[in-house]
């Protein structure tokens, strides 16, 4: 019986064909992922771009041409320049205090005290909480006739004020409900890093007779500037974005005083139906936040003391 013939060996697929079935092997993966988010990311940009030079009330079959009416326009309206007047306070106001009062909770909660997991999950909680349950509970507190807030003055002789129907207190009330649901977010961010920190350089700066305010002046507050420039850019980012709550309690008033440009937009679009000026609006509220994040980007970031 004669040996069998042996089968010829399979020859290597040749350089390039190979390069080019791991490219299409490679964006067989990528795909879905970039159709999602070309779909659900990109587009509604491009859109509302293009919505920005129309005129259109949404009801109309098809939007018409404005040009750059609609710009010219939001550029020159007086009650525009107000709300991002507003908004520029509102959101410097929750930045600050979410930086400050966050890092002083972190520090607190790194300290060795009895049930501090607990009070870490109590500081956390509001941030996951929807907004609407917040809000809700807030009106609560600030009522003036019935409230927690009054229960607690009028025994100091203070009267609770009319905050969410008063111009003058309405916003201020805004910023408190806001600071308190997000600084746990910077609270536990802070913690993170302040627990990562190196601990053979506090141990060598207190060899040196260094003192807590140094220590912290010279020593944490520096290695922590990576976490602040975080929490700055995702709380700002984030305040520009605040809606529930406003739409819970104010819905914009009194007599404009808690609209700011994500409201605006809501108020141009779907109370006054012209999806055009609500196009443009959006379309500046984001170039403002491209402009600032760059800015803090450019100029914040060489501050930042990276180990």
């Amino acid at each position: 019986m004669s040996a069998a013939t042996p089968l010829p060996a399979a020859r290597p697929l040749p350089k390039r064909r190979r390069a080019r079935r791991e490219h299409l092997l490679f964006l067989a993966f990528i795909a879905p992922n970039f159709i999602a988010i070309g779909v659900f990311a990109y587009w509604p940009v491009l859109y509302n771009l293009f919505l920005s030079f129309t005129d259109w009330n949404m009801i109309a079959p098809r939007p018409g041409f404005a040009g750059i009416g609609n710009y010219a326009a939001t550029f020159t309206d007086p009650e525009f320049h107000r709300v991002l007047g507003i908004t520029v306070v509102f959101t410097a106001a929750i930045t600050a205090g979410s930086i400050a009062a966050g890092l002083a909770l972190a520090l607190l909660f790194d300290q060795p005290l009895k049930g501090r997991g607990l009070v870490r999950t109590v500081a956390f909680a509001p941030h996951i909480l929807s907004g609407a349950a917040v809000a809700t509970v807030w009106l609560f507190v600030f009522d003036p006739g019935y409230g927690l807030l009054r229960a607690v003055l009028q025994p100091l002789g203070v009267p609770s004020p009319d905050w969410m129907t008063s111009s003058d207190w309405a916003l201020p009330g805004l910023i408190i409900v806001y600071l308190w649901k997000n600084v746990g977010f910077a609270a536990l961010i802070y913690l993170a890093g302040l627990q990562a920190l190196p601990k053979d350089i506090y141990h060598a700066a207190a060899i040196d007779g260094a003192g807590p305010w140094t220590l912290l002046r010279r020593i944490t507050l520096p290695l922590l500037t990576p976490i602040t420039f975080f929490v700055l850019i995702t709380t700002v980012i984030g305040t520009f974005q605040a809606f529930d709550v406003i739409a819970v309690m104010t819905s914009g008033g009194p007599a404009g005083s808690t609209t700011i440009l994500s409201w605006l937009i809501y108020d141009q679009g779907f109370r006054a139906f012209d999806a055009g000026r609500a196009a443009t609006t959006s379309i500046v509220m984001f170039l403002v936040l491209l402009l600032m994040t760059g800015l803090q980007t450019r100029y914040l970031e060489k501050r930042v003391h990276y180990r």
